[in-house]
């Protein structure tokens, strides 16, 4: 195990210099030229080169890139164009509201979502089965944006249940924290339940279809061990794989359901830096974002072993 580790650690650093590569290459990428979009049209060539100057857009690129992975390795990502601030200090103020977010609707995901599959797939082809699906489809088809404003004129407008918007630090208290990310969660949560849901079902068919289980059944196990103790914890790996997959649907959608809810996290950050045209914060934000997405897969292949013993690594 600790040798597999090891492997899977080396692996990720080509990831991540490819994932380097393409962020800084955001500079050079980018349609017109970025020193005189962000300097404005009223800008002068001095100011024009100033700002070319700053981005070191007049090195040699890969004497940059070299630069910047250096200063990367040393936690440093740069300053903000528009705020001389840090990009390490702007992305640890906002760092609580998303990661409180994504981890609040990865657990209340993975609570809906995999009993639903399990329930759809014990009731194959009943009303509860079609209904199920149907929400599936449902999470699917509508838009995060969507489902965030048709709650937050329900809930909150209407019923007045919870807020329409903003974000309360965990330090003061855990009541109001999760109210305020209640129905951000559940907007968020639409799609990556439907995902889950509908793998759950289709594996959870494939293993309740094989002879052990008609086995237990024809020696009169009840259907909770059936369902939970043989059933689930042998499709336990594919569900797992689609929930690390589905990571990169919650970092995606964090940037929409952040924008709805007003919540000051990294999605809002990195919006408003790419209107702005602020590259160090969307480089950094780009760059942690895949560096978290990559730490969860290499969590879900590690999770392989504890659900199936038959793998070995």
């Amino acid at each position: 195990m600790l040798g597999y580790l090891a492997r899977r650690m080396l692996a990720t650093i080509p990831v991540m210099a490819i994932v380097a590569l393409f962020v800084f290459s955001l500079l050079y990428i980018a349609p017109g030229d970025p020193a005189a979009i962000i300097a404005g049209d009223q800008a002068t060539p001095a100011d024009v080169e100033r700002i070319r100057a700053g981005l070191g857009l007049d090195r040699p690129f890969l004497i940059r890139f070299g630069e910047w992975v250096w200063h990367v390795l040393n936690g440093d990502l740069g300053v903000s164009i528009f705020t001389n601030l840090p990009v390490t200090r702007m992305i640890q103020q906002r760092l609580e509201p998303t990661m409180s977010l994504m981890v609040l609707t990865l657990i209340l995901s993975i609570a809906i979502a995999v009993p639903m599959g399990v329930l759809a797939a014990w009731n194959q082809g009943t009303w509860i089965d079609r209904v199920i699906m149907v929400l599936a489809v449902f999470g699917f088809s509508v838009p995060v944006f969507v489902v965030g404003y048709i709650l937050a004129y329900v809930f909150a407008l209407e019923l007045d249940w919870f807020p329409v918007q903003g974000y309360t630090p965990l330090a003061r208290g855990f009541g109001p924290w999760l109210n305020n990310l209640v129905l951000p969660s559940v907007a968020l949560g639409g799609v990556y339940i439907a995902l889950i849901a509908r793998i759950t079902r289709a594996t959870m068919l494939e293993v309740l279809g094989q002879d052990y289980v008609r086995t237990a059944k024809a020696k009169g196990v009840g259907s909770r061990t059936i369902l939970f103790l043989h059933a689930l914890k042998n499709a336990a790996v594919p569900i797992v794989t689609v929930i690390g997959i589905g990571v990169a649907l919650l970092i995606g959608g964090a940037v929409v359901t952040e924008s709805v809810f007003a919540i000051p996290g990294l999605g809002r950050l990195v919006v408003d830096a790419i209107l702005r045209r602020d590259y160090p914060v969307i480089q950094g934000v780009v760059l942690l974002f895949s560096f978290v997405y990559v730490l969860v897969n290499l969590g879900v292949d590690l999770l392989y072993t504890v659900f199936d013993p038959r793998i070995r690594y």
